[in-house]
């Protein structure tokens, strides 16, 4: 039996016609060496129907964690698939973010021990996020700065994370003024490390959740990367009616504590004792 040597673990909560389209991106990856561990925070029927299915149609390994709804906790998770996974490098990325076909590869090419990646997302209006299809996705169509243009894609600087390569891309990496984080739908890590930080802040919901793990990784001694401009994800737009005001106080609180108690382990995630 063939080592893999990626578990991707995608975040997901009750949006299959999104998660159908990412677990395809993931079929036409260049890099197969590896396997997909979905974390359910608590989705119904349809999502469990639609994974079920698909893993007759995809050529990879589908890991699928579930745990019952009770309201945003994405943490907890994304800690219980931490663990489920097989690999020894993870790559973290959100249900509602299809991956370019060298996504993986550039993960694979830029990890380093001592190091997290820190990728980012190209944000879609959602018109477009509706129109693309399986094929699109097959043809990385949705990827074509012109393709998306001609569907209304206005211009941007932003839209330099589409059409960068080689030089440019290394250069915009290195210019880029955004400071390279733990990005929840694009940042990659040793598992040893993840683990050694115990996972995610279970008392943590909405709002840099991820953030803080990588505060907590910097604490460690572990740096960060920057692959901006190179691992590429197109974000699908959506409502985030689960947003409250208060959880977002609550987290701030915790990683102002994080930061300023040079914490590198939390003793609220996966291991509590």
């Amino acid at each position: 039996m063939q080592t893999l040597d990626i578990s991707v673990i995608i975040s997901t909560y009750n949006h299959p016609e999104w998660l159908e389209k990412v677990l395809w991106s993931y079929e036409y990856q260049s890099f197969k060496s590896f396997e997909v561990v979905i974390a359910d925070d608590g989705s119904d029927e349809n999502t469990i129907n639609l994974i079920e299915n698909l893993k007759k149609n995809l050529s990879y390994p589908i890991q699928h964690i579930w745990h019952e709804d009770n309201g945003f906790q994405k943490t907890i998770i994304l800690n219980k698939a931490t663990v489920a996974s097989k690999c020894d490098y993870l790559v973290y990325t959100d249900g509602d973010c299809i991956a370019r076909n060298d996504f993986l590869q550039t993960h694979m090419d830029c990890r380093t021990k001592g190091y997290f990646l820190s990728g980012g997302y190209f944000k879609l209006p959602m018109h477009i996020s509706e129109l693309i299809s399986i094929d699109d996705i097959r043809n990385q169509f949705c990827f074509d700065i012109n393709w998306l243009k001609q569907h209304g894609l206005k211009d941007s600087f932003k839209n330099n994370k589409i059409t960068s390569k080689g030089l440019k891309q290394k250069l915009l990496n290195n210019l880029t003024p955004t400071t390279a984080t733990w990005n929840g739908h694009n940042a990659s890590g040793w598992k040893a490390d993840i683990i050694k930080a115990n996972g995610y802040d279970e008392r943590m919901q909405y709002g840099g959740e991820d953030r803080e793990l990588g505060e907590r990784l910097f604490n460690s001694g572990i740096k960060a990367k920057q692959i901006r401009y190179s691992a590429i994800c197109l974000h699908l737009d959506h409502e985030r009616g689960y947003v409250i005001p208060e959880m977002i106080e609550k987290n701030k609180k915790i990683r102002a504590k994080t930061k300023k108690e040079k914490i590198t382990r939390t003793p609220f995630g996966i291991d509590k004792n």
